[in-house]
């Protein structure tokens, strides 16, 4: 063999090794990139569907019921109202809860709302007394108040999906003779992981499925009353 060819088949040598070691590298990292990926896709996720479970449920708070339809959510957002009750005064103050019980005998034939009447009468001529009174107030000045970038039509997406619409469904649940209001959100994987490797998204389904879990995100169920949690708690 010449010199020059043995020095030719080192270099396509040194260059096969140089490929397979990146081959190898790649082949560890795609995993840990798809991971980190999906992590912080996630963290996007998941607060979208806190938010359209905090909405849902000041919509069972104002109706009994959750709403079927993202849209019913939009508008209870944008044009609701619900309810805030606010307690005066202080169970710790003796005089208080004095002057409050000689108020409600004194007035026994008054109904719950004629006797809060009455001890708010009582409370703005000087008295200590203790009461609450529930009032109304819009939805959108009571709810994600502490965030200016809030968007509720952002709820209706799936995000780095190419907008893609949330699931949701919502039910009435006979659960030991009582009927149970249910809902549930969900973002499938398929959905959420566009973009991304897909060999590695199957297998993360194959995984959840595996485990006996939703594909994807869920807050909620429909199936059997949960306490409205996420599958990500």
């Amino acid at each position: 063999m010449s010199k020059s060819l043995k020095i030719i088949l080192e270099i396509v040598l040194a260059a096969v090794i140089v490929l397979l070691a990146w081959l190898i590298i790649s082949s560890v990292q795609k995993p840990v990139k798809f991971n980190k990926e999906l992590d912080a896709r996630s963290q996007v996720a998941v607060q979208r569907l806190k938010d359209i479970r905090t909405l849902q449920v000041a919509f069972k708070s104002a109706y009994g019921r959750f709403s079927p339809t993202l849209d019913s959510l939009k508008m209870f957002y944008e044009s609701g109202k619900m309810d805030i009750t606010m307690q005066i005064g202080s169970n710790d103050d003796s005089i208080a809860v004095a002057n409050t019980e000689a108020i409600k005998k004194a007035n026994k034939k008054l109904n719950p709302a004629q006797m809060t009447a009455k001890l708010r009468e009582a409370y703005e001529q000087g008295q200590k007394v203790v009461f609450s009174e529930t009032t109304q107030i819009p939805v959108k000045d009571t709810l994600f108040t502490s965030r200016p970038d809030f968007c509720i039509d952002s709820l209706y997406y799936i995000p780095f999906s190419g907008k893609q619409k949330v699931e949701m469904e919502s039910a009435i649940k006979t659960v030991s003779g009582v009927q149970v209001p249910l809902f549930e959100a969900r973002m499938p994987y398929k959905a959420l992981c566009k973009g991304m490797d897909n060999q590695l998204r199957i297998n993360k389904d194959a995984e959840c499925e595996d485990q006996n879990r939703y594909k994807g995100l869920q807050v909620g169920s429909v199936s059997a009353p949960n306490n409205n949690a996420g599958n990500w708690e």
